[in-house]
């Protein structure tokens, strides 16, 4: 079994396309999350190696997700990475406050996304 990579992000389309980048790659499973709620219910249940969240979801936002995940003793250390249209520096720069590994703005080159599971997994 690979390392699993939990994807948290509300669109279908742009799930499917992370998901495919990375399981691509070889030895990874994903799973899917809609929203930084479901991505929070699976968290405890699915044993994940990494963490990757869209910051504009309904109910809890990936920025909501991240600050959770870097508060939580039990998930502290997981490498988390935002992908997100928002791609102003403040934006950015947020997100890596609040505890992000790293931060990808839509739409973003496979190869990027592969590089940074790279980093953190390889």
């Amino acid at each position: 079994m690979g390392k699993k990579i939990l994807i948290a992000e509300d669109s279908s389309t742009m799930r499917s396309l992370i998901v495919s980048t990375i399981v691509s790659m070889g030895d990874y499973q994903t799973v899917e999350a809609a929203n930084g709620f479901e991505a929070l219910r699976l968290l405890p249940r699915e044993n994940v190696d990494m963490v990757i969240t869209d910051i504009n979801m309904p109910d809890i936002n990936g920025l909501e997700l991240v600050s959770f995940i870097r508060k939580s003793p039990n998930y502290q250390a997981l490498p988390l990475l935002i992908i997100s249209t928002e791609g102003s520096e403040k934006d950015r720069q947020k997100g890596l406050d609040l505890g992000a590994d790293d931060y990808l703005v839509k739409p973003f080159v496979p190869e990027d996304l592969q590089a940074f599971v790279q980093r953190y997994l390889g």
